[in-house]
């Protein structure tokens, strides 16, 4: 079963064993169906599965099953009729209180999920980090190393003092840009500390690029697909967006030529290694044909890397052959070791380092300091190596799992990743159906429209390594093939 947590608003409905940290499977099954009730999944008047039904399904108890409704009943989600069953109760929204005459629902309720970013976003956040969903972008929590983190926090909070208290560095804490200055000379990256700045995620990382370099209607490429959550940011800016196609090996250069005699984009953002979402990444000879088109073009490239330490060995990155000319390189810590801790960081040449820096003061001063402390005792205690080792060595067997579980239903992968979360495959029909379908089951799918600038309806979707450990998940995709 995959857990879920209670939610703001579940946490001041359910028992207070809903929202803590030791909850049972019975607090999980109930803050599981009362989230799928929240999000009108499951609307007021549908009966829930029978207690011996739902218990087989999620392989537990039928004691655990009639805990779940208990709490669901108490909690004002569900309801009991006698000989008929358990079914979601219409309830009326938070902070409202009963009118004569007046109406407990509203048409939004019976309105389906608009399937766009927001949506996506929105689904993934609410999830555990342990999510093994199709749709998830994040390690399940189990696979991560909690303890690390954890020991990490107790450090330095014996060991920082004051220094706690104050803004920090506008560049970010100087012995982790020190640490991450030497692991990027390890990916033949030279990049003193000074010429890299931390960040609150790549997010940020890429919005503070973005403020730097573009003004309303300029150009900015992305590749297609790509990571969805750009295509918003850009536009908010003024930016016109222009998708390139991807292939196997990196952005189909031809084409991308064909672009850049009628467009003159600002920035080109790329992901150089484990692509989100296809996994694939770039070969030599591309790499060092978008270098050259970017030299006589004059455009800049962002270096997506956030997946790059799941890659075992040594992998080509574009910084290491453009040495932070034209390329600038970002990356983080949020999918390998914890989310929550919102550590990313740029590394560029050093003139354009200072003005990230200063505009990274004058939109929110600094990043939080106790994070990036953290990840630079992670690292300087060598921990993360080893860290890294065991992931990639559970991530690829469920790779493999999963990629046969795919093939067996009859999705087409577009290539066997060697590494990484990703698989990206064919369904063979619209995949916003399919994701549709999905969430009135708790499943969740991230439909390819969602990763192409353009939003057209996609037989390709993004699935998971870890939906293997989904069996549920997996059955569905199955009887949404047939």
């Amino acid at each position: 079963m995959t857990p879920l947590p209670a939610t703001d608003t579940l946490s001041a409905r359910l028992p207070p064993t809903l929202a803590g940290a030791e909850r049972t499977l019975a607090d999980q099954l109930a803050a599981w169906l009362a989230l799928r009730i929240d999000e009108h999944a499951l609307k007021p008047g549908t009966r829930l599965p029978s207690i011996r039904r739902f218990a087989d399904d999620r392989g537990v108890s039928r004691s655990t099953v009639v805990e779940a409704y208990d709490r669901l009943i108490a909690a004002g989600y569900a309801e009991s009729r006698r000989g008929a069953g358990f079914f979601v109760r219409a309830r009326r929204p938070a902070g409202t209180s009963p009118r004569a005459g007046a109406t407990t629902r509203t048409a939004s309720k019976d309105t389906p999920p608009t399937l766009d970013v927001i949506w996506l976003l929105r689904s993934m956040l609410r999830q555990a980090p342990a999510s093994n969903q199709p749709g998830a972008g994040l390690l399940p929590a189990e696979w991560l190393d909690s303890e690390i983190v954890a020991a990490g926090v107790r450090a330095v909070g014996r060991s920082a003092g004051t220094g706690l208290l104050g803004y920090g560095q506008p560049e970010g804490y100087l012995p982790l840009r020190q640490h991450l200055s030497e692991r990027l000379a390890q990916a033949d990256i030279a990049a003193a500390p000074e010429q890299i700045i931390t960040t609150a995620g790549v997010t940020q990382a890429i919005d503070l690029v973005a403020r730097h370099f573009l003004a309303p209607g300029d150009t900015v490429f992305v590749e297609d697909p790509a990571w969805f959550l750009m295509f918003a940011r850009f536009a908010a800016f003024g930016a016109r967006v222009v998708g390139v196609p991807r292939r196997h090996d990196g952005p189909d250069l031809q084409i991308l030529a064909n672009l850049l005699t009628r467009h003159q984009p600002k920035l080109f953002v790329v992901g150089s290694v484990l692509h989100n979402p296809t996994g694939s990444s770039i070969s030599a000879a591309n790499a060092h044909g978008l270098l050259k088109l970017a030299d006589e073009y004059g455009f800049t490239i962002i270096e997506d890397d956030v997946y790059g330490d799941l890659q075992p060995g040594r992998a080509l990155r574009l910084a290491s052959l453009d040495q932070l000319k034209r390329v600038i390189y970002v990356s983080g810590f949020s999918k390998t070791l914890a989310a929550s801790l919102r550590v990313g960081y740029i590394a560029s040449s050093a003139a354009l380092a200072q003005q990230l820096a200063d505009l990274k003061m004058l939109t929110g001063l600094t990043t939080a300091e106790l994070p990036e402390r953290v990840v630079a005792r992670v690292l300087a205690e060598g921990q993360y190596r080893r860290h890294l080792d065991r992931v990639r060595g559970r991530l690829d067997d469920a790779r493999d799992r999963t990629s046969r579980a795919l093939e067996k239903m009859g999705a087409r992968l577009a290539l066997q990743p060697q590494a990484g979360i990703f698989l990206w495959a064919d369904f063979g029909r619209d995949t916003n159906v399919i994701a549709a379908e999905a969430s009135e089951q708790g499943v969740l799918c991230a439909p390819g429209s969602l990763f192409s600038p353009s939003q057209l309806p996609s037989t390709w979707m993004r699935v998971s390594a870890a939906t293997c450990m989904n069996p549920p998940a997996l059955r569905f995709l199955a009887e949404a093939m047939r």
